[in-house]
């Protein structure tokens, strides 16, 4: 049996979706039914039903988007750093493996090639990159596993929901047999508040960056695949290989969708942020090799978005 924790949430409801459809036993918790933030509560629970997996699928991300972490940081940290280490540790306690939700959204930028040598940018909305990438793609890398997080409390400024992350993922790295799974922008075929897709239509005006991002659905397999070939535990970068330009996100859904208006974009990070943002937002790119490596494979961002968009659900009117 695999107990799954958040499983109403955006990225916890296509896990419970993937877990039936795959024939697993499985069961949900919520806090009203057992306080599983409780170490003594959840490590009762668990060496009393013990679970075969236990996956965390539970956070606090802010509504509408993490400029509300700011002002709920109490909720924010209980959320992403001290609910991750209760589970770990009673996960370890109780001799259980774990996967745990985290986010790519701990980094800032990408490995850049110039001159034959590798130099990480953090604002790849500089005008000569911007062109390097349309023009070269490939002189851009991804962070992976084994860097340190470059938008976070130790490598200020970052988000407060990015800092409580990396913090989270900091502490329970090696306690217990647990997967770190981070999750980048995730978005797929339903339109929804959450969804990468559906938020770029919704905007009055498009912030321009490059990006990984995380097919929702793709996601979870991955995620869940890592745990049935018995890959190594560890750390992971779960996103669909290749990087996207949200201009390029854009002229998909133009393509695809052909929606009946126009967009803009803001003019620059100076525009953008005395407008539409309190709080730095995390734009980066990740090497997903490790995840290949282990023999789990994910689609092409570009085969990924081009799918959502042609399977196109857009959210009904109640």
């Amino acid at each position: 049996m695999i107990l799954l924790l958040g499983a109403t949430g955006y990225v916890g409801q296509n896990f419970a979706r993937e877990l039936k459809a795959r024939g697993r036993d499985f069961r949900t918790l919520s806090r009203a039914q057992v306080d599983y933030t409780q170490f003594t509560v959840l490590l009762s629970w668990l060496k009393k039903e013990k679970p075969d997996f236990v996956v965390n699928a539970a956070g606090y991300t802010g509504k509408p988007n993490v400029d509300a972490c700011e002002s709920a940081r109490a909720d924010t940290l209980q959320g992403n750093t001290l609910l991750p280490v209760t589970i770990a540790q009673a996960c370890a306690a109780a001799g259980i493996p774990w996967g745990h939700v985290s986010s790519g959204c701990i980094y800032t930028g990408a490995k850049v090639r110039a001159d034959g040598q590798w130099k990480v940018e953090k604002d790849l909305t500089q005008p000569h990159l911007w062109r390097l990438f349309l023009k070269d793609p490939g002189s851009f890398a991804g962070f992976t596993e084994e860097d340190a997080p470059n938008f976070s409390f130790r490598d200020p400024p970052c988000s407060f929901y990015s800092g409580t992350k990396a913090l989270g993922e900091e502490a329970i790295v090696g306690v217990g047999q647990s997967y770190i799974w981070r999750l980048r922008i995730p978005f797929d075929e339903e339109d929804s508040p959450r969804n990468y897709l559906s938020k770029i239509q919704r905007y009055s005006k498009v912030y321009n960056n490059v990006n990984s991002i995380s097919h929702r659905g793709d996601f979870v397999k991955a995620c869940l695949d890592l745990h049935e070939v018995k890959a190594p535990f560890g750390i992971y970068n779960v996103t669909n290989p290749g990087a996207v330009s949200t201009e390029q996100v854009v002229q998909e859904i133009k393509a695809v969708l052909k929606p009946n208006r126009e967009f803009s974009f803001w003019a620059d990070d100076k525009e953008f942020y005395s407008v539409a943002a309190q709080t730095p937002r995390s734009n980066c790119i990740l090497d997903g090799s490790k995840l290949l490596k282990a023999g789990v494979k994910m689609r092409p961002v570009s085969e990924a978005l081009r799918d959502s968009l042609l399977r196109w659900k857009p959210e009904t009117k109640s």
